[in-house]
């Protein structure tokens, strides 16, 4: 049974996003007064212009990829296969609008009030809600969650003109698909958007100041990827820098710290986000920031009573997944009597290129940095009956384990549906499961999961059929 509620209490969410709509949603559950306070559209970034667009986009590029690829599985396409950019657009605005009323209707059911326009938080228990056509409302409340997100970093070395160097928002609402197109960054962002436009056609180059592409990741993970993106065509420099950026008649030209300099129709800045605390009144009201972030404790509280952020404006974890569990802390914490501290123990982290990505837990480097001793089992997906079947073969599941108690500190998986597979690994950490118990759970056959099945008891030197 859950802990009693907080009666008659007040909540205003600033934000409509993965963590501000699912804190919403929850505070209603727990019968609250809910308000969602969002200027733009409900969903946020993740569902506007982010997540769901971008595997909406990477959807049709597999699909093309396929077909183009069809004679492999002995069909033959008569014809030219062609691509209808603006019909694939249309689609993936299509699937975001359906989203939008998705979470409007949730609202509707579970007595959210939305309101539309740019909060500002004016004192604790106060929100001031300036619209559209300039009227002004304000919102009284018991509690208030920020989740206002993140936007685009931008620097000054780039001449952002939003056509021909752009964010991943200018991206996902480009008209025409560009002939050839520069990505300054190889990480989550510019390594799915470079391998949609590429698969269409595009010539795509990427610059990478880090020694391998998704730097956060291991470098056997990066590895791998780099492999499939050169297998397409896709130009990676890593270790090098962009000095400086100009468009010229109507091309953008960029010098490298190599020397060499580059030429596209379009360049795409995926360097990564910032909090968006604009307007929200973060200094006139005190709150504590720190290099832009809105500052939480454990609870995900600022330093003024009452006041909350989740998500990507308080510059943790910057994951639409993160957000919601964050929005759901939040508020409980706010209504219920008992306190709950955040725990980022597991955490999945997903890239949707192919062959797919996903880690959870502790990466090498990050166990090597903490001194922590482990040792690595990896089984490749080549070894995979199910994988040779569906022409995926690529790639490899990696588990991260600690030798003194057989738990499971890390795992990272590339190959295909690794977003998906990833799930039994965060859940092995969370309940603390032994490696061997993994092995020894009876997976199906013939399945990509067998891999997880088969990486265990490489764990073991037991391993059946790896090399």
């Amino acid at each position: 049974m859950e802990n009693q509620v907080k009666s008659n209490k007040k909540v205003v969410v600033v934000g409509g996003g993965p963590g501000g709509y699912v804190a919403a949603i929850r505070a209603a559950q727990l019968g609250a007064q809910v308000t969602v306070v969002e200027k733009e559209k409900v969903g946020g970034t993740c569902l506007n212009w982010g997540c769901i667009p971008t595997k909406a986009l990477l959807a049709c590029s597999e699909a093309y990829h396929t077909i183009k690829n069809a004679e492999q599985f002995g069909i033959k396409i008569n014809g030219e296969v062609e691509i209808d950019f603006s019909k694939i657009m249309g689609r993936k605005d299509k699937i975001v609008a359906q989203l939008n009323k998705g979470i409007e209707f949730l609202f509707s059911k579970n007595g959210v009030q939305l309101v539309k326009g740019l909060g500002t938080i004016v004192k604790p228990g106060l929100v001031k809600v300036t619209k559209e056509d300039s009227t002004v409302e304000e919102i009284e409340a018991d509690a208030i969650i920020i989740a206002t997100g993140s936007v685009p970093v931008k620097i000054p070395v780039f001449p952002f003109d939003g056509k021909t160097v752009i964010t991943s928002d200018e991206a996902l609402a480009l008209e025409k698909l560009p002939k050839s197109m520069l990505i300054v960054g190889a990480g989550v962002i510019g390594v799915e958007f470079g391998t949609f436009f590429r698969t269409l056609g595009t010539e795509v180059r990427i610059v990478e100041m880090m020694d391998h592409a998704l730097p956060p990741e291991d470098a056997d993970t990066g590895k791998l990827l780099e492999r499939s993106l050169k297998k397409e065509k896709v130009k990676l420099l890593t270790n090098t820098k962009i000095e400086e950026t100009k468009v010229e008649d109507g091309k953008v030209k960029a010098k490298l710290s190599t020397g060499e300099e580059l030429e596209a129709e379009v360049m795409l800045v995926a360097i990564g986000r910032a909090p968006n605390t604009k307007g929200l009144g973060v200094e006139e009201v005190g709150l504590s920031t720190e290099r832009g972030a809105i500052l939480v404790n454990e609870y995900m509280e600022t330093n003024i009573p009452g006041v909350y952020a989740i998500g990507d404006v308080n510059g943790g974890i910057l994951l639409a997944h993160v957000a919601s569990y964050e929005g759901i802390l939040a508020v409980e914490n706010a209504l219920l009597d008992t306190k709950k501290k955040a725990d980022y123990t597991v955490v999945p982290r997903c890239v949707f290129t192919d062959p797919e990505v996903a880690g959870v837990g502790l990466t090498e480097k990050e166990a090597q940095a903490k001194g922590i001793e482990y040792k690595t089992a990896i089984f490749p997906f080549r070894g995979l009956g199910k994988a040779q079947a569906i022409g995926k073969f690529e790639g490899h599941v990696k588990l991260i384990v600690d030798p003194a108690t057989d738990k499971l500190l890390g795992a990272a998986i590339v190959g295909a549906h690794a977003t998906d597979l990833i799930a039994e690994l965060a859940l092995a950490i969370q309940l603390g499961i032994t490696v061997e118990k993994i092995g020894e759970t009876i997976h199906a056959h013939p399945t990509l999961a067998e891999s997880i099945m088969e990486a265990a008891h490489t764990a073991h030197e037991k391993g059946i059929h790896s090399v």
